[in-house]
């Protein structure tokens, strides 16, 4: 069996941190004024998830979405730094795990990055992850 053969230090990092990451990164970054924004945004394809843990700008030449985007990265930039300073590991392990989490999170018509550089638009079916996402 697969977990008879992880220790509980591998165990705990393969999964059970990739979940404990985003339960406490993916409800505190939209904020309260911007919650709506961030909402509309992300439905309707302007802004999207990309694998490393931060939003981008889908669309060019919005403004206020790059506002957005800046805003709620700054505010993920600082959670996965305290969280990697807590769990002993590097804020790109954190930022990767989270965007892997927040990428299958996504909703359809929402917008993420795929593997291959290209964004794709959530459709029914599960989004395209790195094959190193947990």
């Amino acid at each position: 069996m697969l977990i008879k053969n992880i220790s509980g230090a591998k165990l705990a990092r393969k999964f059970l941190l990739p979940l404990a990451v985003t339960a406490m990164i993916a409800a505190p970054v939209p904020v309260s004024a911007q919650d709506l924004s961030y909402k509309s945004a992300k439905s309707a394809g302007i802004i999207g998830e990309k694998p490393d843990g931060y939003l981008e700008v889908v669309s060019s030449g919005n403004a206020e979405a790059r506002k957005l985007v800046n805003s709620v990265n700054i505010k993920r930039k600082a959670k996965y730094t305290e969280l990697a300073a807590q769990k002993g590991v590097t804020v790109q392990d954190i930022a990767f795990t989270t965007g892997c989490n927040l990428i299958a999170q996504t909703s359809p018509g929402e917008k993420y990055l795929a593997p291959n550089g290209q964004w794709m638009t959530r459709d029914g079916s599960p989004p395209q992850r790195d094959a190193r996402c947990p």
